[in-house]
């Protein structure tokens, strides 16, 4: 039987992240990574198969690395994890001893009871190589596609699929807009202007009542009656937590689904850690539990995880949601929470908004308008949330916002805090938008 000081189960953003980071902070440990693929994809990397990338082999995690930092790779399926004993056992037989475990199954896709979900051609978005270059031969055989949701995964979808060539794609949202679950609205209704201005369509507020179709797909039938031609279905409405290896082992799962983690992302066993999306989420304005899937928040927890295996040294202080998204030309990036998030919460907030190109000057090659707006908690003047659009600067930019908000910063000091600038890389200092936002907010917040 083989025994390791750490064995990590899963190798996507949070057993991958959670692996190097073991080896930081524990130097001597035996570590090893054990998943069931041959290769691992990268999650957020994977809607830029179908169209920038042009194949699922161009988006794998670099397994060199894990050999690099002295991490062992045993490609075999966990079929159980026996906690007294301290082992899991494998499809192929094999019984590997731990000292700590930590589960990083991840998530699994979505499927919604649509009637004919079951038909050729309708797809998920699983993180499996040979399925996923499946989707894309038959995508570049297709004219038609619908793509049911519009969240983040589906709208990336769509714009990537329209690289293939001259396909007619539908996209299919229940919520009033697309990306409404996270954006205000008027973000919203630029995003959809955006994929308008591509040849995409929207439907949104609309169901998709049924799939149609002889054995393969042909229709996708709308709660108005109303059918799609459909050579392709993609169904992206989002994951759920892969917790059945856990479950099956007796772990606590807390009320999202997902295995219970305390700050230090320790579940109900002593000696089993759990990260990314298979862990439960809290929320970081409201403590509570929050259904938050992304990569960026799968490699935050594998850093504290990995850094506590023997020692208690880091605690997470929850789930704040960075998100950024490009379509077509659009570059949208969302930090905190937005106003519906705070009415719905009950707090009391001020907004700022102010716009700026993103070169100064102005008409200079590739400047773009950079739209933000930040929301601050009206009595206190902290930040909670801000949203930005515009060019390719968006994606730091909601970084940038994100640092705030963990720093707590309040609109005074945001309004006067020192950046650097420079006329090719950032909005003048003059007309600065994160800045100008705080001043206006401020504005709002004074007593008339």
């Amino acid at each position: 039987m083989k025994n390791v000081d750490a064995l990590i189960i899963g190798s996507s953003a949070s057993g991958f992240t959670a692996a190097i980071t073991a080896r930081r902070h524990y130097p001597d440990a035996t570590l090893a990574v054990i998943r069931q693929e041959e290769k691992t994809l990268i999650p957020c990397g994977i809607p830029y198969i179908f169209g920038t990338l042009g194949s699922p082999d161009k988006n794998l995690m670099p397994d060199p690395v894990l050999a690099k930092n002295d991490v062992d790779l045993i490609v075999d399926r966990v079929t159980g994890i026996d906690r007294q004993a301290r082992t899991v056992l494998t499809s192929q037989g094999q019984s590997i001893g731990y000292g700590k475990l930590i589960v990083a199954t991840g998530s699994v896709p979505l499927v919604p009871p649509i009637p004919g979900v079951d038909k050729e051609n309708v797809f998920s978005i699983k993180k499996d190589v040979a399925y996923l270059a499946h989707l894309l031969e038959v995508l570049k055989g297709s004219r038609d596609v619908v793509i049911i949701g519009g969240g983040f995964i589906g709208l990336e979808m769509a714009d990537e699929c329209r690289k293939l060539g001259d396909l007619n794609i539908s996209v299919v949202e229940m919520l009033p807009h697309c990306l409404f679950a996270v954006f205000d609205e008027g973000l919203c209704v630029q995003a959809e202007e955006e994929l308008t201005k591509v040849g995409i369509r929207v439907w949104a507020s609309h169901r998709a009542e049924a799939l149609l179709g002889n054995g393969k797909v042909e229709h996708v039938e709308l709660d108005n009656g109303e059918r799609l031609r459909a050579d392709a279905v993609i169904l992206g409405i989002g994951v759920r937590p892969n917790t059945e290896l856990a479950q099956n082992a007796g772990l606590e799962i807390g009320p999202t689904g997902a295995i219970a983690v305390d700050r230090h992302m320790l579940t109900s066993d002593p000696n089993i850690f759990a990260a990314g999306d298979c862990a439960e989420k809290v929320d970081f304005f409201t403590g509570k539990p929050a259904a938050v899937w992304l990569a960026s928040v799968a490699a935050a927890e594998a850093r504290i995880a990995a850094a506590n295996l023997f020692e208690i040294r880091r605690g997470h202080k929850g789930s704040i949601s960075v998100f950024s998204t490009k379509i077509g030309d659009l570059a949208c990036g969302l930090a905190g929470i937005g106003e519906k998030s705070a009415r719905e919460a009950g707090i009391a907030y001020v907004v700022g908004e102010s716009e700026a190109t993103d070169r100064h000057p102005g008409s200079l090659p590739g400047a773009r308008v950079l739209r933000v707006k930040l929301i601050f908690r009206k009595y206190s003047e902290i930040l909670i949330g801000g949203q930005a659009c515009g060019g390719d600067t968006v994606g730091e930019m909601a970084n940038l916002i994100a640092t705030m908000i963990q720093a707590e910063m309040n609109a005074d000091q945001i309004a006067t805090f020192q950046m650097g600038t420079h006329p090719l890389l950032t909005a003048s200092p003059v007309s600065y938008p994160l800045v100008n936002a705080a001043e206006l907010a401020l504005s709002r917040m004074q007593p008339s």
